[in-house]
């Protein structure tokens, strides 16, 4: 993979290793739910395992930001490497006992991802290597082709669904197909493993030794607020839910549906990758309000379009707009703390996002469920719009460092 001018040479390892993780939580969110119905679980159930997921994610991430400085950051990143392994295989070999408590363990031990973001224990520890391993403009590009790699293999892993039932046609039982998905996404954490024990030692290399939270902590907390209000906008209105919207609203085929998401996942892959040259003009905050409130717009605006056509046009938009502020974000956050609170910064601001993306779905399902189809739509695009008006007044005078 081809790295920024001036980033060093292990962001390539982190790189690929980002490319593999999102590949599999590709697949895996999709075929989760269907593996547990498979094994017996009710519906219930499934919704218990996947929030286990989340909060044991959540958790895992905080438990990083606040006692990790005690490790090297590459021994964490090996340590998480065998957990995603184990995660694959326990998951794929607990399918026969018929009880649901040890797969609520697993996930909630495990790194599964069933969101269509990041949210796995992996993401601030790799945060931290990367801003370590560029400065300046060239740590935006970096974070930038990080979030394309990762929106991209997501994308691309989605198509992997088709392989359980191509080896069912072929013979073997649905449950085996399912499994044998868990078992690659296993062995694909042993191949991380491998992958990241060729990094260099943190306690060598490092600009300064890991810390918890200190002269950043004000600035952090303000921005982990910011976030959380930007995630649980999200979460009224997540890809299962705009699926569900488009069903509802226009009859949309669940074959259209997917080549939706498909070619919207490629436009936000692409927004992601042109974020760095747009903040290049105009800073890293600018470029994370300024492209973020169209986008939000979009939105509210499709809640009212008449034809699919229009919807569709709108949302397409929305997706080309929406994640430019996902690498100038990250970027900014690793900027305005001392080198040695970026891991901590990074855990403390994914946890509070994880926690209020995970609340907000149920609220969206339910105003669906009352027939205010338009209402969720509207509220994200509202509750962005002020987070994003917010984000500008608190940190437009900020003065980004170049290193």
């Amino acid at each position: 993979m081809l790295l920024p001018a001036g980033a060093a040479p292990e962001a390539r390892l982190l790189l690929i290793g980002r490319a593999l993780r999102a590949f599999t939580d590709g697949f895996i969110a999709i075929l989760l739910p269907v593996y547990l119905l498979a094994l017996g679980l009710g519906m219930w159930e499934v919704g218990l395992i996947s929030t286990a997921t989340l909060l044991g994610s959540a958790l895992a991430t905080l438990a990083v930001g606040q006692w990790g400085h005690r490790f090297g950051q590459r021994r964490l990143l090996l340590a998480a490497a065998w957990l995603m392994a184990a995660t694959g295989l326990l998951l794929a070999g607990l399918g026969g006992i018929g009880a649901s408590w040890p797969l609520l363990v697993v996930a909630f031990v495990g790194t599964m991802n069933p969101s269509a973001g990041d949210v796995s224990v992996f993401l601030p520890l790799e945060h931290a290597r990367l801003a370590e391993s560029a400065q300046g403009e060239a740590r935006t590009f970096l974070f930038a082709r990080y979030t394309f790699v990762g929106a991209l293999c997501a994308a691309t892993g989605s198509l992997a669904t088709v392989i359980p039932q191509v080896l069912t046609d072929a013979g073997l039982a649905q449950l085996d197909a399912l499994r044998l998905m868990f078992v690659a996404y296993g062995l694909t954490g042993v191949v991380i493993f491998v992958l990241y024990r060729a990094l260099p030692d943190h306690r060598v290399h490092a600009q300064a030794a890991p810390a918890p939270l200190g002269p950043s902590r004000g600035i952090v907390i303000k921005l982990a607020a910011l976030f959380s209000v930007d995630a649980f906008a999200g979460g009224l209105i997540v890809n299962t839910l705009l699926a569900l919207w488009l069903f509802e609203r226009f009859d949309l085929s669940l074959a259209a549906a997917g080549q939706f998401f498909f070619w919207a996942g490629l436009l936000s892959a692409g927004s992601q990758l042109a974020a760095p040259w747009v903040a290049r003009r105009i800073g890293l905050i600018n470029t994370m309000v300024f492209t973020h409130i169209p986008s939000s717009v979009c939105l509210i605006l499709a809640a009212f379009a008449d034809s699919l056509p229009v919807a569709l046009a709108l949302l397409f938009l929305r997706s080309a707009l929406s994640q430019m502020d996902v690498p100038t974000r990250s970027a900014f956050v690793m900027a305005v703390v001392t080198p040695a609170e970026r891991a901590a910064a990074a855990s403390f601001t994914a946890v509070p996002r994880s926690l209020a993306a995970a609340a907000s779905p149920a609220i969206g399902g339910a105003l669906f469920a009352a027939g205010w189809l338009a209402a969720p739509l509207v509220a994200c695009g509202l509750l962005k719009i002020a987070y994003d008006v917010a984000l500008w007044r608190a940190f437009r005078k900020y003065e980004e460092p170049s290193s």
